[in-house]
């Protein structure tokens, strides 16, 4: 999907620099957010096509995120694919969000840091795909 806008979360510069460089290259627009307050915000004026979001962030973090995203007031964004890029490993993920909610961490994939570009862009593509054959 050409020129695709994606949003991406994270309270690391260095991390947006290159995710926006890596996505750019690929002719991706790029829209970023430092927490997820900011996050959240984007996600209504800029209505990207895909969110890609970390866990561990000050203020509001990834977990929090999801979590408000399952509220039915944010329905309308609920076919925007969730990319999350964390350093936290799956399953300690998921478990922590089971554990402090009491539901499934609802997210499309899921990539560790460090970046792998080759495996963002392909992830990123598969995505966006995905979303636009379920159109």
């Amino acid at each position: 999907m050409d020129n695709a806008k994606i949003l991406v979360v994270d309270d690391d510069p260095d991390i947006l620099d290159a995710i926006g460089t890596i996505l750019e290259s690929q002719n991706y627009q790029v829209v970023t957010a430092r927490d997820g307050d900011d996050g959240l915000a984007k996600l209504k004026v800029e209505r990207p096509d895909l969110m890609i979001l970390d866990l561990l962030m000050p203020r509001k973090d990834g977990f929090a995120v999801c979590k408000e995203l399952q509220d039915p007031r944010w329905s309308k964004y609920a076919n925007i694919p969730i990319l999350i890029l964390t350093s936290v490993r799956e399953e300690a993920a998921r478990r922590r969000y089971e554990l402090e909610t009491g539901l499934a961490l609802n997210v499309d994939d899921y990539l560790e840091k460090p970046i792998d570009p080759k495996m963002l862009i392909e992830r990123v593509d598969n995505l966006l795909k995905k979303t636009k054959q379920a159109a």
